[in-house]
C-alpha cells in the first residue's frame, strides 16, 4: 500500500552489512571507493551516485561553502593558458582618465590575463582542438586550435574560439568563409554518364512527350543537386564550423555571429546562447535569425555564423556561497537606496525603510522598471532599426513564451 525510498546512507549499509561472506572488521575497514571498485551491485552503486550529478555541492563545514553550487566541468584543462595568446588586463576600477568613476561596482579582484579570441575565423583548412579551456573574463568555455597543416610563413597556428557546448578535445573544426574548397564538393554531375549523353531529337515525338521527358530530366537533375547538397551539408554541419548564412538550413542552431559580411562575430557569444536560422527573403540577400532574447533580425545571407550553442549551458545556476568570491570577481558591493541618506539617493533618508511610495529609479532619479528608453524596430521612430523584424517579448508576452 505505501512505498518507501530509502536514503542513499541506508542503502549503503543495507547492502554492505547484508553480504554474509564480509567479517565485522572487514566491514569497518572498507570505504565508498574500495566498495566501488569490488563492484558489490546496482545497490552500492545506486548509493555512491553522488559523483554523476550536474553540480558540485560541499559539505556545510563553513557558511562559505554551504550554499556553494559549481556545475561540474570535469573535461576542462587545469593549467596554465597558452601565455603567447593572452594579454594583461590593467584595471580601470570603473574610473575614466579623469579618474571619476563611471561604472559602479568595480574594483579590486585576482590578477587576470585576457584570452585573445578569433572572432573572424578568417583561416581556412582543419584545425585540431588541443583541449578546452576556462576564461576568468567570460562565462563561455574556450576551446585551443591547432592548425593541421601550416605552411612555412602561416603565423596562425595557435587560436582560441569559443566552445560550443559538445566540443572537446580531439575533435576538428573548420572555416568555410570563404566558401567550400573544390576538394570538399562531390563531383556526382562528372561521374553520372547520363549528363554526357547528347540530347537526341525524335522528329515522330510529339510535344507531350518531349515536354514530359524535359520534365524528367529536370527532376532528375534537381535530385542530384539535393543529393549533393545534402552531402555537402554532412561535411559541414558540425558543432564549431563556419559557415556563411546562406549555406546553413533553416533551423539550425549558431551562435558567434556577425553583423557585417566581413566583421567578427559580435552576436550570441555568453554562455548557454544559442541563435536559430528562421526564413531566408527571397527578393534581397537577408536571413532573419532569432536571437538568444527572442529577437528576430534580419541580417545579410553573407555573414558568418558557428553551428551549435555556447558551451557551460550550466553557468547562470552557480551560486558563489559567499560575498569573498565576488571581490575577488573585481565585483564591489551594492548598497540599497534605502539605506542611504537623502543627499545621496532619491530612496534615503526618513524613518524605517520605506521609500515614500516612490517609483524605484537610479541614483540619478532615472526611472529603473518598465521605462523604456529605447524603441527598436518597428515601434520605434523612424530610420532607428530597420533590421529588426520582431522585437523581444516584453512583459506578458515574455511569460507566454
Amino acid at each position: 500500500m505505501f512505498s518507501f525510498v530509502q536514503k542513499p546512507s541506508t542503502l549503503l549499509r543495507t547492502s554492505l552489512f547484508s553480504s554474509p561472506s564480509l567479517t565485522v572488521q572487514t566491514r569497518q575497514k572498507l570505504t565508498a571507493t574500495s566498495i566501488r571498485n569490488a563492484g558489490r551491485g546496482k545497490k552500492v552503486d545506486q548509493a555512491l551516485a553522488r559523483s554523476t550529478d550536474l553540480f558540485k555541492t560541499y559539505p556545510p563545514i563553513t557558511p562559505g561553502i554551504r550554499h556553494v553550487i559549481r556545475p561540474r566541468n570535469d573535461h576542462l584543462w587545469e593549467g596554465a593558458p597558452l601565455r603567447a595568446l593572452t594579454i594583461a588586463r590593467r584595471k580601470k576600477g570603473g574610473r575614466n582618465n579623469h579618474g571619476r568613476i563611471t561604472v559602479r561596482h568595480i574594483g579590486g579582484g585576482h590578477k587576470q590575463r585576457i584570452r585573445s579570441v578569433d572572432f573572424h575565423r578568417r583561416e581556412p583548412g582543419v584545425h585540431d582542438v588541443i583541449r578546452i579551456e576556462f576564461d576568468p573574463t567570460r562565462s563561455a568555455h574556450l576551446a585551443l586550435l591547432r592548425k593541421r597543416d601550416p605552411s612555412p610563413r602561416d603565423t596562425t597556428v595557435w587560436s582560441y574560439i569559443i566552445a560550443p557546448g559538445s566540443l572537446r578535445a580531439g575533435d576538428q573544426v573548420q572555416s568555410f568563409r570563404n566558401g567550400i574548397p573544390k576538394d570538399m564538393m562531390p563531383s556526382i554531375s562528372r561521374s553520372d554518364p547520363a549528363l554526357n549523353e547528347p540530347i537526341v531529337i525524335d522528329p515522330e515525338e510529339t510535344d507531350g512527350d518531349r515536354a514530359l521527358r524535359l520534365r524528367i530530366a529536370e527532376d532528375e537533375a534537381k535530385a542530384r543537386e539535393n543529393l549533393a547538397l545534402g552531402l555537402v551539408r554532412s561535411m559541414t554541419l558540425k558543432p564549431g564550423n563556419v559557415l556563411p548564412l546562406y549555406m546553413i538550413p533553416i533551423g539550425t542552431v549558431i551562435h558567434n555571429i556577425s553583423l557585417r559580411p566581413e566583421g567578427p562575430g559580435v552576436l550570441v557569444r555568453s554562455a548557454g546562447s544559442s541563435g536559430m536560422i528562421m526564413t531566408f527573403e527571397e527578393n534581397n540577400g537577408y536571413a532573419h535569425v532569432k536571437l538568444q532574447s527572442g529577437e528576430v533580425r534580419k541580417l545579410h545571407r553573407n555573414c558568418h555564423a558557428t553551428i551549435g550553442a555556447v558551451s557551460n549551458q550550466l553557468w547562470k545556476n552557480r551560486n558563489l556561497g559567499k560575498a569573498g568570491r565576488s571581490r575577488r570577481l573585481g565585483i564591489r558591493p551594492t548598497v540599497r537606496g534605502v539605506a542611504m541618506n537623502k543627499k545621496d539617493h532619491p530612496h534615503g533618508g526618513g524613518r524605517g525603510k520605506s521609500k515614500s511610495n516612490k517609483h524605484p529609479v537610479s541614483p540619478w532619479g532615472w526611472q529603473t522598471k518598465g521605462l523604456r528608453t529605447r524603441k527598436p524596430g518597428p515601434k520605434g521612430p523612424k530610420g532607428s532599426n530597420k533590421m529588426v523584424v520582431h522585437e523581444r517579448p516584453r512583459g506578458e508576452d515574455k511569460k507566454r513564451s
